[in-house]
């Protein structure tokens, strides 16, 4: 009996002196690390540093993005945006009772493509092995939807204006936006002009995308490898129904105009990193 009162005494002396989570404190952390991350978006080093390994993103209108290379593949298409800019907003923070996990919100402003959106973001913080914080999930939409459908669009040949296409694909292509946004979650329509040989390597849309030929002839190939003799030749009046995520490459056989009907943000991924333009400059 004496023995187990000892056990017990024991057992509730190193209860009492187990070390507790100081809540209060881990918050304040929490939030002056968000703040840090907002203010590192023109470094994407340091801005993927946050997260974690096994960290996922959930763009609006795109599907769930996870790892560290996906997470700064699907980032770097999005921040060579024409005149992009981020500005970030944390807010507030919470921290669990066990002190391992958190969350932060705030709200940002983007610009992309001459257009500006006004969004707001949960961010999930985990503690990791070594004591860190880091995003472990990463989630953030637009205050505001698309323009609404509209009746009518026409345009007349004389006022398509072409210039130079996204830094994503390579030099050489002329983009004109018919109708819509390609950079926001909404319906668009593009025309664009390449020249013979215009070559893209195999990649990957995140949206689903129909391409018409309008003149010249282009050939498409399905898969992970650059196969020229495998590809589809496309003239004039040929379609192309490139559903979400769909692996093809893209050939110019001789200068050619086709136009794309898809869902934006529009955003380009090449199976190999190495064929991305901008991994180039």
């Amino acid at each position: 009996m004496r023995r187990l009162i000892g056990l017990l005494l024991t057992a509730g002396l190193a209860v009492s002196c187990a070390p507790s989570t100081n809540v209060a404190q881990e918050r304040e952390k929490l939030l002056a690390l968000d703040r840090e991350w907002a203010g590192s978006t023109k470094d994407m080093g340091k801005f993927m540093s946050f997260y974690a390994a096994d960290a996922s993103v959930y763009p609006p209108g795109m599907p769930v993005v996870t790892g560290g290379g996906p997470i700064h593949e699907a980032l770097m298409q999005m921040m060579s945006a024409p005149d992009f800019a981020l500005a970030i907003a944390p807010a507030k923070s919470d921290v669990g009772a066990a002190g391992d996990v958190g969350y932060t919100t705030g709200t940002y402003q983007s610009t992309m493509n001459g257009a500006t959106e006004k969004g707001k973001y949960v961010a999930v913080w985990k503690k990791q092995a070594d004591g860190q914080w880091k995003v472990a999930e990463d989630i953030f939409n637009a205050d505001t939807s698309g323009p609404p459908p509209t009746t009518h669009v026409m345009v007349a040949p004389a006022s398509v204006k072409f210039a130079d296409g996204p830094p994503g694909l390579p030099p050489g292509a002329k983009f004109a936006v018919l109708s819509g946004d390609p950079g926001k979650p909404a319906p668009f329509v593009i025309r664009a002009q390449v020249p013979a040989g215009y070559k893209v390597p195999p990649h990957w849309h995140p949206t689903d995308e129909n391409l018409t030929v309008l003149s010249g002839t282009i050939a498409l190939g399905m898969g992970d490898k650059w196969d020229e003799k495998a590809m589809t030749p496309l003239p004039v009046g040929g379609l192309g129904v490139l559903p979400a995520q769909m692996r093809h490459s893209f050939l110019a056989k001789t200068a050619a105009t086709f136009q794309v009907h898809g869902m934006g943000p529009f955003a380009i991924n090449y199976v190999n990193p190495a064929d991305d333009p901008n991994q180039k400059k």
